[in-house]
């Protein structure tokens, strides 16, 4: 997981704590939840991109390192 994409996961989790604590003091707000929806799945979003930008894994070489099927 690259950095943007833990920094983006800190910062959804921490919107959810804070919203949380917010429905409980004040009441709930459907626009808060909302955003939070939104927040979260581009956090997703994020991660699966992220998951799919690894490095492929090296090729492996022939023996004899020719470019030809005789080595030459």
């Amino acid at each position: 997981m690259s950095g943007s994409t833990k920094a983006m996961t800190i910062v959804t989790c921490a919107a959810l704590v804070l919203i949380t604590a917010y429905t409980v003091a004040l009441g709930s707000s459907g626009w808060l939840w909302f955003g939070w929806i939104v927040l979260g799945v581009a956090t997703i979003g994020m991660a699966a991109a992220d998951s799919t930008d690894a490095p492929a894994a090296p090729r492996a070489r022939r023996a004899g390192g020719g470019t030809g099927p005789t080595g030459r």
